[in-house]
């Protein structure tokens, strides 16, 4: 084997990078309940708009007269005995975005409270413990 003409060098490029490592020892609780209600607010557009979509496309293709019809074949009485119900109340837009509405507004309840008791279980937590700890990289 010949060796290469010439010194031979080489050029090795180091990257430093620093790291630090850091503990998460407490969560602020206030933070915590204004961003979990605007992200379970933000939720409660989209299930909102989604529903409405949805209730449009199943109402133009006829789904709720089809089980409407059903559920009013299925319950007539043959010798007066009338159960008085009444299906085609049960799927008016109404009462179906009134009721999304009433599960939207309950989301919006419990996802924000609970997010903030559940930070204030991990200030507890933390006073015992120490908290997390995160080991944070700078790249370059």
């Amino acid at each position: 084997m010949m060796a290469p003409n010439g010194p031979a060098t080489t050029v090795k490029a180091s990257k430093s990078t620093r790291k630090a490592h850091l503990a998460v020892s407490r969560v602020e609780p206030w933070s915590v309940m204004r961003f979990s209600f605007v992200i379970s607010l933000v939720c409660f557009i989209i299930l909102f708009v989604a529903v409405i979509v949805l209730y449009g496309i199943l109402s133009g293709l006829g789904v709720f007269d089809a089980i409407t019809d059903l559920i009013s074949s299925l319950t007539e009485g043959g010798e007066g005995d009338e159960l008085n119900l009444r299906p085609q109340e049960w799927f008016s837009p109404g009462r179906v975005l009134g009721y999304t509405g009433l599960i939207g507004a309950l989301n919006i309840i419990l996802i924000t409270s609970l997010s903030t008791i559940g930070a204030m279980l991990y200030n507890l937590a933390a006073d015992l413990v120490g908290g997390v700890d995160i080991t944070l990289s700078e790249s370059e």
